[in-house]
């Protein structure tokens, strides 16, 4: 009876496996398994951005290029104030009406010195004071120098220069402060003295170039 069952079942057993081995001749695959997921690449992780960390910014064209060559460039106005004062001994007291001449050399467009050229400032308020702006430099002129000295006094009692200050032989103008809003550059003189003619010193006179 076993022997019998073994030899029926062989054939069966023999015809699956034929079956099986044609199947995969023609091409059939097993059935994916669609429950099994996709592994997922490993990709670096983005990095957090740093918010508090400003970038650095660009220096302004303004704040690379020189100052001082770029006041060149700006329209400039010579500006020169002072004050004018008498001295009677111990007393001191504003010269109304005082004028005081600034005189200048300049290089011309050929590199040449000019000739002198002078301007008189305006009569001094009741405080003694002046402001005058310089007249007679041409656009192409370079300016070399100025001076600046006493000219007149109004007063009768009080018209004698004192050379305090290089009144009498000419205060150069070195001192200045540049007025960025007014393109100017503004040269501050000291205090230039006239007394009466008792209390003159020996070899008064006029004074600049």
């Amino acid at each position: 009876m076993t022997s019998k069952s073994f030899l029926m079942v062989t054939p069966v057993l023999l015809l699956s496996l034929i079956v099986i081995a044609s199947a995969n001749d023609y091409g059939y695959a097993p059935k994916p398994n669609y429950q099994e997921k996709p592994k997922p690449e490993n990709k670096p992780l983005p990095t957090k951005p740093n918010y508090e960390q400003k970038p650095k910014p660009e220096t302004p064209d303004f704040e690379k290029s020189n100052p001082a060559e770029d006041y060149n460039l700006l329209p400039t106005i010579i500006g020169i104030q002072g004050t004018v004062l008498c001295k009677l001994g111990s007393k001191i007291f504003p010269l109304k009406g005082a004028i005081t001449k600034i005189t200048c050399v300049a290089i011309d467009e050929n590199g040449y010195e000019t000739a002198p050229f002078s301007t008189l400032t305006d009569g001094c308020d009741e405080n003694g004071y002046f402001f005058a702006t310089l007249s007679g430099l041409k656009d192409n002129w370079k300016l070399k120098e100025c001076k600046a000295s006493q000219y007149y006094s109004p007063l009768e009692t009080c018209k004698v220069p004192i050379d305090a200050n290089h009144g009498l032989s000419g205060d150069l103008l070195s001192s200045y402060r540049i007025l960025n809003d007014k393109h100017t550059k503004l040269y501050s003189l000291g205090s230039f003295f006239y007394t009466s003619e008792s209390q003159s010193a020996p070899g008064g006179g006029g004074g600049g170039y």
